[in-house]
C-alpha cells in the first residue's frame, strides 16, 4: 500500500506555533516517529508537508532587510524551505528507523508545480501573507513591486495569487526513487509555482494551496490512501457548538453537501476537506483527515474521517 502523508506547517512548529530551528527539528522527530510506524507495517510512505511558518520568517527577514537588500521572491521562499524542510524531515525520520532496527533510504526533491499565468488571480490577488506592517513599511517594499492592501486599524498586508495547481513537474523524479525504494519528500508548501512562457519555466510570486498540492501530488503517484494530518482526529460539523458532531466514515457527495452548507471554514478545515475530495473523486480511492498520533489507524480506515466514494 502506498500513502501519500500530508503535514501542514504547524506540524513542524511547537505547540505555541514558534518556528525556532530547534522548535522545528522536534516537531519533525515527533511527525516522523509516526511516519516510522507506517513504514515498520510495510506501508510504503510519500511525505509532503507545508511551509507557511516557514516562509513567514523569511518574509520578516525581507522586510527587515528590505532598505538594504532586494526581498527575496516567494518561488525561492518555497524552493529555501522545501530543502531545508526536507533535510529535517531527512534526518529525524532516519533517526526513527533506526531506532526500530527498519533500513530505509530517505530522499527530498525540490518541486516545481505548474500554474496557469492566466490564473485571474494574477491580475487581483487576494491571498493574504505574513505580518501586518505600518503605511511606510509597506510602500518600501510595493517599491520592489509587492502588493500591499490597507486593512485599517491593523496596518496593511501583503497579498498574492493562490493559482491551481496543474501539474507537478518534477513528478517523474520522486516516482523513480519512490520505485527504488526510498521514502521520499516532495512537493512541500503546494510545490514552486511556475509558469510556462514561450517553451521556459518561469518562477511566479504566488502561493499554491498546499492541501490542494497533496491531493495533486497522491494522485499523481498513485497512492492508495491520502493522509492529511492535523491537529485535530476528525473534521467536525458544527464545530465549537454543544451539537458538534465529529465525522467518522463519510461518501465524498456527503462531504461535499456538508461543506456547501458550510460547516468547514475557508482558513483551516475547509481547503482540507477539499483536497480530500478531490482527490477520492479523481481516483476512486480513500482520503482520511485525522491527527498525527491517529495516522497508522487511519491508513486502515480505523480512525478519523475517511472519505470513501461511495
Amino acid at each position: 500500500m502506498r500513502v501519500l502523508l500530508a503535514l501542514g506547517g504547524n506540524a513542524m512548529t511547537n505547540a505555541e506555533g514558534r518556528a525556532r530551528p530547534e522548535d522545528q527539528i522536534a516537531a519533525a522527530e515527533v511527525a516522523m516517529s509516526a511516519v516510522a510506524g507506517l513504514l515498520a507495517h510495510d506501508v510504503e510512505v510519500v511525505v509532503t508537508h507545508g511551509n507557511g511558518p516557514q516562509v513567514g520568517n523569511l518574509l520578516v527577514k525581507n522586510e527587515l532587510a528590505a532598505a538594504v537588500v532586494p526581498p527575496v521572491p516567494l518561488d525561492w521562499c518555497g524552493a529555501q524551505t522545501q530543502a531545508t524542510l526536507g533535510f529535517v524531515l531527512m534526518n529525524a525520520l532516519e533517526a526513527a528507523l533506526a531506532a526500530r532496527g527498519v533500513e530505509r533510504s530517505t530522499a527530498t526533491v525540490v518541486t516545481r508545480t505548474l500554474v496557469d499565468g492566466d490564473d485571474p488571480g494574477f491580475a487581483s490577488p487576494t491571498k493574504p501573507i505574513g505580518r501586518y506592517l505600518p503605511a511606510d513599511e509597506a510602500a518600501l517594499l510595493q517599491g520592489h513591486g509587492e502588493v500591499w492592501e490597507d486593512r485599517g486599524h491593523k496596518g496593511w498586508r501583503r497579498v498574492v495569487a493562490s493559482p491551481e495547481p496543474r501539474e507537478i513537474l518534477d513528478a517523474p523524479a520522486a516516482l523513480a526513487l519512490i520505485e527504488a525504494g526510498f521514502v521520499v519528500v516532495a512537493n512541500g508548501g503546494g510545490g514552486i509555482p511556475v509558469v510556462r512562457e514561450h517553451g521556459r519555466l518561469r518562477g511566479v510570486e504566488a502561493v499554491i494551496d498546499k492541501d490542494l498540492g497533496a491531493a495533486l501530488l497522491a494522485e499523481t503517484v498513485a497512492a492508495d490512501v491520502l493522509v492529511v494530518a492535523t491537529d485535530v482526529p476528525h473534521a467536525v460539523l458544527r464545530y465549537g457548538e454543544p451539537d458538534a458532531e465529529e465525522l467518522g466514515e463519510v461518501s465524498v457527495a456527503a462531504l461535499r453537501r456538508h461543506a456547501a452548507d458550510g460547516h468547514f471554514a475557508s482558513g483551516s478545515m475547509g481547503p482540507k476537506v477539499d483536497a480530500v475530495c478531490r482527490f477520492v473523486e479523481r481516483t476512486g480511492r480513500r482520503g482520511v483527515i485525522t491527527s498525527l498520533d491517529n495516522i497508522t489507524q487511519a491508513v486502515d480506515g480505523g480512525a478519523g474521517t475517511v472519505v470513501t466514494p461511495a
